[in-house]
């Protein structure tokens, strides 16, 4: 894939967090995530990649846009598969939160696991960890791995988890072994990848979310060396049929990066919509200017770069407009 890719899909990202975030705190999720999912939409039209998407908002008499299946892009560049979560956190949104963000992974074709929605049981480590932990092991065996490549005691380990009463088991045996918690409230995504962000201090994330936002973690992980294992949860006969017929024969083996992301190039980008431990969110400023802050990772090269961009509304409304 062109390295100028990187750059388009964050404009598309750009284009989600703007639009979404005037919805900011009005407590209406369906509308934020309705006003990102819009925008992501139309600005995909300008990107030059033949595009499918595998991972989005639902199947096709689910959603009317970004479906399972839908083509976007102009059709006129490399034939990607495509990931995409409009708007990361729909309640942090509605909310006023922290932790949402607008995120697209594009991959070479047929890399990306197209993942059912539903639960996932996941690991995520970054480089310093990658190949030395194992989802299966026992967390209590886990912190003791991690802390010994580290160079670490089990008590200087750090460890993100969604603040859930499905984890409340997992909650307490890590505070019995001593490690730092850091308790997240919503941003799956953002739990995940800060595991490969050593600014922000994150050593592992532990826990279950959502299948289709761990392939987007593990897309960014993979940009980075860092590694995701994940396990389908499925909770009947329905959810097994439904995973068969997106292409995954066995549905409680463990999912190892090949298996979620494969091998070929990814480009990963983020805008945050709010503040979170990775991204600034949108800040409005003086003289109807907007600022953004985004991310944007390639797995060929492992580049990570990070773009502040002040956009100025009324000429980027008649820009747009321009381009229908």
């Amino acid at each position: 894939m062109d390295r100028q890719l990187a750059l388009e899909i964050a404009r598309v990202t750009e284009a989600g967090a703007l639009a979404s975030a005037s919805w900011i705190g009005r407590g209406d999720k369906n509308g934020a995530d309705f006003a990102a999912t819009s925008a992501i939409r139309e600005m995909f039209d300008s990107v030059p990649v033949d595009g499918t998407v595998v991972i989005g908002e639902g199947e096709m008499d689910e959603a009317p846009m970004l479906y399972i299946g839908e083509k976007v892009g102009n059709l006129n560049g490399p034939k990607v598969d495509v990931a995409v979560d409009p708007l990361e956190g729909t309640e942090v949104v509605a909310n006023g939160l922290n932790n949402g963000m607008s995120v697209i992974a594009i991959a070479e074709k047929g890399n990306l696991l197209h993942a059912p929605d539903m639960y996932m049981q996941k690991l995520a480590v970054g480089p310093a960890l990658a190949g030395h932990v194992n989802l299966d092991d026992p967390i209590e065996l886990t912190l003791e791995k991690a802390a010994q490549k580290l160079g670490k005691s089990v008590q200087e380990l750090t460890v993100m988890i969604l603040k859930r009463d499905r984890h409340s088991e997992m909650i307490q045996a890590l505070r019995n072994s001593g490690v730092r918690i850091k308790l997240l409230d919503h941003g799956d995504v953002a739990g995940a990848l800060v595991t490969a962000i050593p600014e922000c201090g994150v050593d592992l994330y532990v826990g279950s979310g959502g299948a289709p936002e761990g392939v987007l973690a593990a897309a960014a992980l993979r940009c980075v060396g860092g590694e995701m294992q994940g396990r389908l949860m499925v909770q009947d006969e329905a959810q097994r049929a439904r995973c068969i017929k997106m292409g995954i024969q066995d549905p409680e083996r463990l999912l190892g990066m090949q298996e979620l992301v494969g091998s070929g190039d990814i480009i990963f980008a983020a805008t945050g919509i709010t503040n979170s431990d990775l991204l600034n969110g949108v800040r409005h400023l003086p003289g109807n200017r907007v600022e953004t802050h985004s991310v944007i990772m390639r797995a060929n090269t492992g580049t990570v770069r990070y773009i502040k961009s002040v956009h100025n509304l009324p000429v980027k409304l008649r820009y747009a407009a321009g381009m229908n």
